[in-house]
């Protein structure tokens, strides 16, 4: 059991690090990066050029969980969303490239991007 465990986490590592590399090769603009768990999910704008987050957002912060409060982990995802094309706006940044990681665009994901493009936020 614990071997077919590694064996789904070193997939899962392979996969994000190729979806990564592919960013990295192709594009200059910051990487709107999603962590996705069973419960939560978080998401950041990183400008690799510099090495710096410059906004971030996350279904766990204290200033959201009055507002996810008996809602889908979906109706999160589009919350978090929407939140995170907010702050990027307010930091300068208009476009992004989406980094999935290891999640397929599907779900949350896919609630999550689609929020973040109607709050204004280019992908």
């Amino acid at each position: 059991m614990k071997a077919t465990i590694q064996l789904k986490n070193k997939r899962r590592k392979r996969r994000a690090a190729h979806v990564r590399r592919l960013i990295r090769e192709r594009s200059d603009l910051p990487r709107l990066s999603v962590n996705r768990t069973c419960k939560h999910i978080s998401v950041q704008v990183v400008d690799d050029t510099k090495g710096h987050t410059l906004a971030a957002a996350t279904t766990t912060s204290k200033t959201a969980q009055a507002d996810l409060k008996g809602k889908t982990k979906s109706d999160q995802a589009r919350h978090i969303g929407a939140e995170i094309a907010k702050k990027a706006l307010d930091a300068g940044v208009t476009q992004v490239v989406l980094d999935r990681g290891f999640s397929r665009y599907q779900g949350r994901v896919k609630a999550l991007a689609e929020a973040a493009r109607e709050a204004g936020l280019k992908f």
